[in-house]
Order: structure tokens, then sequence, then C-alpha cells
């Protein structure tokens, strides 16, 4: 720990073999975390619980908390947003902060907040997408995921979206979950979303929507697909939507999974059942259908240039097997009409700010166990510090992660905790001299009562507030 401040290992360890630490009277370790999602929360959480000194302040960007579990999470899936009333007890702790509306690399440094903090973790998620790098990606009527999801998420960046909704087909490009939930929510029936947390605006176009048919296309087969099986079945059993999987793309996959992994294995027989079912004979007012092996080339725009109509894609075939299969051109093109496209290709994480190192090839913070490589007291965790792969609780084993390695540098004496820090006390003057009011966790619990109240009389959980400033309203910013 350091001169001054002796830890005591309680014995017998934590769960999972994490210590606690205890600590005699010193200068209580002050953390910073940036970043409000899933792995700014675990991380917090795991340093709280396993130090019984430390002080963890949260830093957002947006006034209000939680990440991509707001934002990112499907608003049919209301189970998985459930780690929110864990975030909430860790952020009405007495020796954590939340401060909302303070964007770090912009408002202040992390230069500044390293003066101000013993140990300084970013865990600030993926902000951006991934492109895909062909002609035709600006036309209108091509999205990306992460706007999509964001749009009908109640992202305040993007509230005005406004995705034409005209066209019968759309095509999602990605074989993963996120790809899967933009489709499902595409063909849902409206009175299973008008129950959930969807943006009143959203539903709105939604109930106007055209889209009968949904595409999701893929580079390569059915082995290489990223979604699990609980979001294949959803899609599967989606009411009024049927199901349309082409038997060839099957051909000889089940012995090719005799001896693969359980979760595989179950994957590929569910979609070779579906693929080989006979169609109900009830008419389904809407579709969807798995394409594998096709690479975009091209989003093709309509006559005056404008639009999308279309995409060309080159048919592919596969070199090597399991997950490192690589998908390789055999030269034939194909031509598929749609008018809107879905880019679903992956998350991607942006430098936050020129102090701290960046890899740009792989969108990360370059760690060893979520230390940021030559900046002693820096850390990172979640996507940023791994790439923007995995579910929640991928996160949360990656946050605990992160979290142990600050507690080991806070008794090992890598963190230099003799002197105390002032922590938001040393920010809280530079923000007000930049114009800056922060937004406590109180200050979220009247919008989040707001939000609740709102939905409460339309029958939903709650109706979204995605107009920034409506949120500072609210709490009298």
């Amino acid at each position: 720990m350091g001169p001054g401040g002796a830890c005591v290992r309680r014995g017998g360890g934590g769960p999972g073999g994490f210590r606690r630490w205890l600590r005699s009277a010193a200068a209580a370790p002050r953390v910073c975390v940036v970043g409000s999602g899933p792995a700014g929360f675990y991380t917090a959480q795991h340093i709280l619980k396993h130090h019984g000194g430390a002080q963890v302040d949260i830093y957002e960007k947006l006034p209000v908390p939680f990440g991509l579990v707001r934002f990112g999470v499907a608003p049919d899936h209301p189970e998985v947003k459930n780690v929110i009333n864990t975030f909430t007890q860790t952020a009405r702790s007495g020796r954590c902060a939340y401060y909302g509306n303070v964007t770090v690399g912009r408002d202040v440094t992390v230069a500044e907040l390293r003066q101000a903090y013993h140990a300084v973790v970013l865990s600030y998620g993926a902000e951006d997408n991934r492109v895909l790098g062909i002609p035709g990606e600006n036309l209108s009527g091509v999205y990306s995921a992460r706007a999509f999801v964001g749009w009908y998420n109640g992202l305040p960046e993007n509230r005005d979206l406004d995705p034409d909704l005209s066209c019968e087909t759309a095509l999602i490009l990605g074989h993963g979950n996120v790809a899967l939930d933009i489709a499902r929510i595409l063909l849902s029936p409206l009175q299973l979303l008008r129950k959930t947390d969807i943006t009143d605006g959203s539903l709105a176009a939604l109930a106007c929507s055209k889209v009968k048919r949904v595409w999701l296309v893929g580079r390569r087969g059915p082995l290489q697909v990223a979604f699990t099986i609980k979001e294949l079945r959803e899609m599967i059993n989606l009411p009024g939507a049927r199901p349309v999987l082409s038997p060839a793309d099957f051909t000889g996959l089940e012995d090719a999974v005799k001896d693969a992994l359980r979760p595989r294995k179950r994957l590929t027989e569910l979609m070779i059942k579906t693929a080989l079912e006979k169609p109900v004979q009830t008419a389904s007012p809407r579709e969807w259908g798995l394409k594998f092996q096709r690479s975009p080339q091209e989003v093709l725009p309509t006559a005056d240039g404008r639009r999308a109509r279309g995409v060309r894609m080159a048919l592919t075939r596969l070199e090597g097997s399991g997950d490192s299969a690589k998908a390789i051109p055999t030269g034939d093109m194909e031509e598929l009409e749609c008018g809107l496209v879905v880019s679903s290709i992956g998350y991607r994480s942006l430098p936050l700010d020129p102090a701290v190192p960046f890899d740009t090839q792989r969108g990360i913070i370059p760690n060893s166990s979520g230390r940021v490589e030559g900046v002693p007291g820096l850390y990172c965790s979640g996507w940023v510090k791994r790439g923007p792969t995995g579910v929640i609780i991928t996160t949360m084993n990656d946050s605990f992660g992160t979290a142990q390695s600050v507690l080991e540098d806070l008794q090992g004496s890598v963190l230099d905790v003799s002197t105390s820090r002032e922590g938001f006390g040393a920010m809280e003057s530079i923000l007000r001299s930049r114009g800056v009011r922060p937004v406590s966790f109180s200050d979220w619990e009247k919008i989040d009562a707001a939000e609740v109240a709102r939905g409460k009389a339309a029958g939903k959980p709650r109706e979204k507030i995605v107009d920034l400033q409506e949120m500072l309203r609210i709490i009298g910013h």
C-alpha cells in the first residue's frame, strides 16, 4: 500500500481468489472511472467491495448513466437490464459518486484527472462503428447498426436519424446478436413493442414501416455465425414472421458439427431444423432469412444517385474451418435489391486524449491485465481494453480483472497513496471555470422518475427522454 497505509488481508480471501484489503487510517485511495456503462460500474463495484477505504468517482459524458445497458440492449429484452439495479446500489454507496455531463478529453483532460486521483480507469467503451469501406456506403438509406440501435433506444446523438422505412426489403450486413436485434425490431408486431421502453418517435416510425422482408448477410458460413441460440430462437418464434433458410446452405453440416462444442452444435442443429421444416400453411405477412458466403462490394444507387437501391455482393468460398475460416471471393457476383441497408459489422473504440496510448489497428488501449502500457496509475476495462466483443458477463469478468490490478497496485506500493489526492474537489473548480455543470446520481434519479411517470401514462416501463436539454431542464441545470 505504500508508506503510512498498511493493508491487512482478511483471512481466506474472497470469491474466485479475490483478496479484500482493509486500511488503517491513512489517505483513502481515490480512484476515478471514466464511463458509466457495465465496464465502469463493474470496475467500481469490485474496487469498493474489496477495498474498505477506497473512494470511487465515476465520470460520464451524458447526463444519464448505464451506457449500452440503456442504449444498446434491445427494448424487448428487459431482463438484461436488471443489472441496472446492481449498478444503482454501487452508485448509492457512500464511497462512490457519479458525475454525468462531463466529457473527459474535452471538459477535463486525462492528465488533470491523474493529478487529482491515485488511479484512473478508462472504461468509455466503443463510441464509433467499423466502416464497410465500399462505394455507396454514404448513400441515403444506409445506416450503421450503432446509429440504428441508438435511434430506437433513445441515444440523444441518434434521435434525429429518421431512417426511411418506406421500402419492402431491408438488408442487414452481419450475423451477430445486434443484427438479429435489428431484424426483430423491424419485423416485430407493434403490440409487442408498445409494452417496451422503445422510444415514442421510433415506435411511430415503425408503425408506418413498409418493411416486410429482412435478409441477414454474412461473408462466411453457418458454422461461423456469431449470434447465439437464444436470439435465433426468438427470431424463429417471432409472431407473424416466417424464417426463410435454404436447406442447400446446410448440406453436410450435421456431420461437421458432431465434434463441435455444445453451443455451436445446438445452434447449427436449430438452423438445420428450421431450414428443413415445411412452412406452416398460414400466410405470414413478413419474412426473414440468412444468406451466407456473400461479401458486400458496393451499395448500388438509385437513378438519381442519392439513395440505396440494392447491394452488389461477391460470392465467397471458405478456406480453413471453424472460427478461423477465411472468406475468399470466387469471382461470381450477385445483386440483391433493397431500400434499407444496415451495417452490423462491429463497434469501434476511439482515442480519448493525446496523453493516452492507443492502438488504432486493434481499436484498443494497449494494456497488460488492464494496466495501460507505459503509464503507471492509468488503467482500462471493457471494450476499450479488449475490443468490442462479448456480452455483459464477459465485460463483468474483464472489469473485475482490471479492478484486481488496481487493488494489487494499491497494496504493492506501485501507487503511492501516502499523499492524499483531492479527487472531485480538484475537478470541481476546473469544471466550474470551464462552464461545465456535472449531473449527480440523485439528479439522474429525478430524470429516471420523470421517464417512468411518462411511461406509466403510456403503459410502458418508461418513456426515455432523448433531448439532452430537456434532461438538464428537469434537474434545474
